[in-house]
């Protein structure tokens, strides 16, 4: 094969292959290998779906209905391509008995249209408006593993991660806002077999390059309103995207934009080292020393003084993950979370947050009592020695391995605590070596 995001190569018998990816499928899911003829991008989709907890037996949740959806789908930005959408694809959807799909970034299906009796079908596997079809909740397929990887992707078939979506084929592609780059949702067409063709996959990348470029138009840059990105979970050092740019931050720099950002306000110099630093010790000069190091890096006019403060928003994922706990969105927060806030962090405010946020999560997590959430919490580098969460799994999915897992840690308590080295300076912890969240 030639490209390996295309399902089928020119010739292949679309049947045949069905039936040898229904085989795959199946030794995956009992061996936990993947055979040929699997493409490498859906082996490794299969991979993080399982590794998310994803069940082949699952199905979608629907996450927003009714006012919900519409304040959603009212305030998202591909509503405003939404007639471009339909003028480019409504037609081809309609008459060759297919979908068009629309979801956000997180993969939540806002829009689905089409033929009436494919959506009729496409209803009995929660393929409608608010469900949530991400690659991490619903496993591989083609809304939700475009939006995973940022590029566009074609799933044919068995290569769905769950059965009851194997008789259908897809193909999506991300839209980025054409000022920040950042990754607003993704258009996808859905339907049968014959979809399974090159031309499937090169329709929808151009339909949302057209879209980004309908955006620019509509949107002109306007500084003053820009949004930055903070990635801070599930890493040492946090990513700050801005203005097409990525920077990659210190910890000690990536833990005061975390606190600026939850602080639009701003904080005190003095606010700012008893949020920092433990030692009572440090001066205000090593402040300002790391605040005009800080400044350099992310550019000009974007971190003022007096308060301490940034200039333009900035959306962070820990406030993301916040948001949907609020909301009771658990499956979204789920999704959200990538791991324990700057997990080698000793600054005394953001273990503070660190330690609220993950309890926040696990809090929600046994109360839903969801048994592959929970798997997927439990069975992640920050959950694995949770006991909490393994004895709220064993009660609702009592499995062997399960069981045993829970008995060794159960019996890990009765042991001495072990001391947990540092990690070498410089270097940031390992997970194993981290403190859990």
């Amino acid at each position: 094969m030639t490209d390996p995001w295309v399902a089928l190569e020119p010739g292949a018998d679309p049947a045949e292959r069905v039936l040898a990816l229904r085989r795959a499928h199946e030794t995956f899911t009992t061996a936990g290998t993947v055979p040929r003829p699997v493409r490498s991008v859906v082996a490794e989709s299969w991979r993080r779906s399982a590794r998310a907890g994803v069940g082949p037996d699952g199905s979608a949740n629907v996450e927003l209905t009714d006012g919900d959806l519409g304040a959603h789908r009212a305030e998202h930005p591909l509503a405003r391509v939404m007639p471009l959408f339909r003028e480019l694809m409504g037609s081809f959807a309609a008459d060759g008995e297919h979908l068009l799909a629309v979801c956000d970034a997180h993969g939540r299906l806002l829009w689905v249209e089409g033929h009436p009796a494919t959506r009729r079908r496409a209803d009995r596997m929660n393929f409608v408006p608010g469900a949530l079809w991400s690659e991490a909740a619903v496993g591989t397929n083609a809304p939700g593993t475009a939006v995973a990887l940022d590029r566009p992707v074609q799933v044919f078939a068995a290569e769905h991660f769950i059965r009851q979506v194997q008789p259908w084929t897809c193909a999506a592609a991300p839209v980025h806002d054409p000022h920040t780059g950042r990754v607003l949702g993704a258009v996808d067409i859905t339907g049968g077999d014959r979809l399974a063709h090159p031309h499937s996959l090169g329709f929808v990348q151009a339909v949302a390059r057209a879209a980004e470029s309908q955006l620019a138009l509509l949107a002109p840059p306007r500084h003053a309103e820009e949004t930055a990105l903070l990635s801070a979970l599930g890493r040492d050092e946090a990513e700050l995207r801005l203005r097409g740019r990525r920077v990659r931050l210190g910890r000690r720099h990536s833990e005061i934009l975390v606190l600026l950002a939850r602080h639009p306000e701003g904080l005190t110099g003095d606010e700012l080292l008893c949020a920092l630093y433990e030692d009572e010790a440090v001066t205000p000069v090593t402040l300002r020393a790391e605040l005009a190091r800080l400044r350099r890096l992310i550019g000009p006019g974007l971190l003022a003084s007096r308060p301490y403060r940034l200039t333009v928003a900035v959306e962070c994922d820990v406030t993301v993950v916040e948001r949907r706990l609020e909301a009771g969105a658990l499956t979204g927060a789920v999704a959200a979370y990538t791991g324990p806030l700057l997990p080698g962090s000793r600054a005394p405010a953001v273990v503070r947050l660190r330690r609220r946020l993950a309890d926040g999560m696990r809090s929600a997590l046994v109360a839903h009592r969801d048994p592959d959430l929970l798997a997927g919490w439990a069975r992640a580098p920050w959950g694995e020695d949770d006991l909490e969460v393994w004895r709220a799994l064993a009660a609702v999915r009592p499995s062997a391995s399960v069981r045993a897992r829970l008995a060794a840690l159960e019996g890990e308590l009765a042991l001495p605590p072990r001391r947990v080295l540092a990690p070498p300076p410089g270097r940031g912890a390992t997970y194993s070596q981290r403190p859990r969240a």
